[in-house]
């Protein structure tokens, strides 16, 4: 298996894995980027996969589904014209000899999924505009508590996963991270290490889970560290609900 990035838009990354059984696309939020990598290879698109209804995400799909040679997948609702087969929280995906989970993620959107593969090796999880490297999205149809809870079902995979989420923010979620954790080393070089990629034209991602548990303050509201370094804010560091420390970052966020 072979996984490659395809820029789209500003800032997106769609995902291309290719196997010996065949090539699928997770997240074509336009279909020319596909299409001239595709042409360029001399490869065919079997499958496509979808985390969630928004634009930049699902934009490519009607016009490269004229060519694909399988299915379009994706979660359980009506605005996302061209699936094929809707999936459900639990399920599991055949695609070119590849079992994917499904895990509903909701929160950014009310019908995200994520992707897992678990071959027993290397796990790996692409999880579209929920949780990014140092970050998490936007709530913009969920609610505070419903994210939180979907960062809390992924923070429960295993550690050596490789996160593969679907933009490029994480020097800017890094440096948020700083703000909310200025003594934090990991935080620190892994800011360093990122922007020296950006400047050589490499991308930041994957990330790991392991990675996620020491540098994204979205993923460490119950952390003593992060608890205590914000004890000057708003808000009752000490005592207020690990639902309640996310709220008040993703808000700060929101404004940052």
């Amino acid at each position: 298996m072979k996984i490659q990035y395809i820029k789209a838009y500003t800032d997106n990354y769609i995902w291309l894995i290719r196997t010996n059984e065949g090539n699928l696309v997770i997240d074509p939020g336009e279909s020319k980027p596909v299409e001239s990598f595709t042409s360029q290879e001399g490869i065919q698109i079997n499958d496509i996969l979808l985390t969630h209804h928004h634009y930049d995400h699902v934009g490519g799909v009607l016009d490269l589904k004229k060519n694909i040679l399988g299915k379009v997948v994706g979660p359980n609702n009506s605005q996302i014209n061209g699936i094929d087969h809707h999936v459900v929280d639990g399920e599991t995906v055949q695609s070119c000899g590849l079992e994917f989970s499904v895990i509903e993620i909701p929160g950014h959107t009310l019908d995200h999924i994520a992707y897992f593969i678990n071959d027993g090796y290397q796990p790996i999880l692409f999880c579209g505009d929920t949780l990014f490297s140092a970050g998490c999205g936007r709530v913009f149809e969920g609610t505070h508590k419903q994210m939180y809870e979907s960062l809390m079902k992924l923070r429960e995979l295993p550690e050596n996963t490789l996160v593969y989420c679907a933009h490029e923010y994480t020097v800017n979620n890094l440096k948020f991270a700083l703000e909310v954790e200025p003594n934090n080393e990991d935080i620190v070089q892994h800011l360093t290490a990122c922007e020296e990629k950006i400047n050589d034209g490499e991308i930041t991602l994957p990330s790991s889970i392991d990675t996620e548990l020491k540098i994204n303050p979205f993923m460490r509201c119950g952390h003593k560290d992060l608890r205590r370094s914000i004890a000057n804010k708003d808000i009752d560091a000490e005592h207020d609900s690990d639902i309640k420390i996310f709220g008040h970052l993703r808000s700060w966020k929101d404004s940052f």
